[in-house]
């Protein structure tokens, strides 16, 4: 199924990418645009939401920020893995593309599944329990506020998408340059701060054993690192040598974690660590010490703009995700057609929408929205990254003659470590957290059990649409 545009188009699988019908993406980006999309990317609404968790699982400050120092190593040790997969492999597909090409069609079918149950459909329920906790701060609507904007949001960008409805690559980067300057903002406001009288270094987190405490602060952490891999869907795009996309991986990360690390020290100075693990909305509070309630109504709104903008960025790209899925999975071809009306894959949009609504119905329920949306996608999250990084050992062995512009350095330890660290970090992400992660993945066995009732997948859903 084409897109009805002024010449043939296809739609690349996984991505939502448009190709022209010779089947490869133009490489027109540049170094900078890289770079500029992982830092939107990540710099979202998470920095604004996490630190609290975070804090309330550490016993110092001194240890909160080593976290999140050494949640930007872990992220540049997978950076180096994912610049050697990115520039050896470029391909619109990215994850999908290696783990289809290591390990097979059934693996890569549970990549996808856990996009449409898991992953993508998680990210909208965190991103709208975001906006809801600080759309409150500006105007409450009771008990539930947070889990009613919430709701409305996943609803109204649904139907907005749903009708055709698209944001522009200006505006995009224009709402991502007001979000960055926001994050500058509270930093300049947070370091200006004196600690407040009578903060204390402990919370009632530091009397449960260290090894808990620390392990699920790293799954926080380094869920609010996530999306920097989203970088290698543009490798396929990216203009010059290929080792350019390294370059922009190593680029983004270390400025994402100068930031993350500027803006945890703004948190803790100007709040402390009990106040930060106290606060539901630390950005709003950290400007309301400074600025007064004015300060923290307009960092409310800004916080709310930005999860609202990366709620319905995440939207776009799961539905097409899904839409992909139903064109190369017979089962769920439903999910495979796109409206000619709209421009988009409606039925995509409806699905993901209700799942979400599901998820944001769980975290309401648990009464700890956003902890519990953490704790259902945090495991699949986990196990996928580290099959991907066990797909390097895999494809040197499968694929050596295939050249390689960019070799991870300190080859096997560097992926070794990543491995061992994403296979920690899955660990944690089960042992440490409640009933949300076990509903993760049973949701992931339910997509296990799906390929065992119904039939195999087309072959090769890594290329059919290329």
């Amino acid at each position: 199924m084409s897109y009805r545009l002024s010449k043939p188009v296809r739609e690349s699988w996984a991505t939502g990418v448009v190709v022209t019908a010779a089947g490869e993406p133009r490489p027109t980006l540049r170094i900078r645009d890289a770079v500029a999309l992982t830092v939107g990317i990540v710099v979202g609404a998470g920095i604004f939401k996490t630190p609290q968790l975070v804090a309330a699982n550490s016993s110092s400050t001194g240890l909160a920020l080593a976290a999140w120092v050494l949640g930007g190593i872990v992220s540049l040790v997978g950076a180096l893995c994912y610049a050697e997969l990115a520039t050896t492999y470029p391909h619109a597909g990215g994850d999908y593309h290696y783990l289809t090409r290591a390990f097979g069609s059934r693996v890569s079918f549970l990549f996808g599944w856990a996009r449409v149950s898991v992953i993508q459909t998680g990210s909208i329920a965190l991103l709208a329990f975001v906006f809801g906790d600080y759309a409150s701060e500006v105007l409450p609507l009771g008990e539930f506020s947070a889990p009613i904007y919430a709701a409305l949001v996943v609803i109204a960008l649904t139907g907005l998408n749903a009708v055709g409805v698209h944001q522009g690559t200006r505006a995009q980067n224009l709402l991502t340059a007001v979000e960055v300057l926001g994050v500058l903002l509270i930093i300049v406001a947070g370091l200006a701060a004196t600690v407040p009288e009578g903060a204390t270094l402990t919370t009632s987190a530091a009397s449960e054993p260290a090894t808990a405490s620390f392990g699920l602060m790293m799954v926080f952490v380094l869920l609010t690192y996530g999306g920097w891999n989203e970088a290698v869907y543009v490798s396929a795009e990216l203009g010059g040598h290929r080792r350019n996309m390294a370059r922009a991986l190593l680029v983004g990360i270390a400025l994402i974690t100068t930031l993350y690390v500027l803006v945890n020290l703004a948190y803790l100075r100007a709040l402390g660590l009990e106040g930060t693990a106290g606060s539901n909305a630390v950005a709003a509070d950290v400007m309301k010490r400074v600025l007064g309630e004015r300060g923290a109504q307009f960092i409310s709104l800004l916080v709310a703009i930005s999860a609202l903008t990366s709620a319905n960025a995440t939207i776009i790209t799961g539905a097409r995700s899904n839409y992909a899925l139903g064109r190369d999975f017979p089962p769920f071809a439903f999910l495979g057609q796109w409206s000619g009306r709209a421009g988009t894959p409606v039925n995509a949009l409806v699905v993901q929408g209700a799942v979400a609504l599901l998820l944001i119905l769980l975290g309401s329920w648990t009464r700890k929205g956003f902890e519990t949306i953490v704790e259902y996608t945090a495991p699949v999250f986990w196990l996928f990254f580290l099959l991907t990084g066990i797909s390097l050992f895999v494809l040197r062995r499968k694929e050596p003659e295939v050249p390689r512009p960019f070799r991870v350095p300190l080859f096997p330890v560097t992926p070794l470590l990543f491995c061992l660290t994403s296979a920690y970090l899955l660990y944690a992400s089960l042992a440490y957290t409640g009933a949300g992660a076990a509903l993760g993945i049973g949701v992931l066995l339910a997509g296990a059990l799906l390929q065992l009732v119904f039939s195999r997948p087309r072959p090769q859903p890594s290329t059919e649409h290329q």
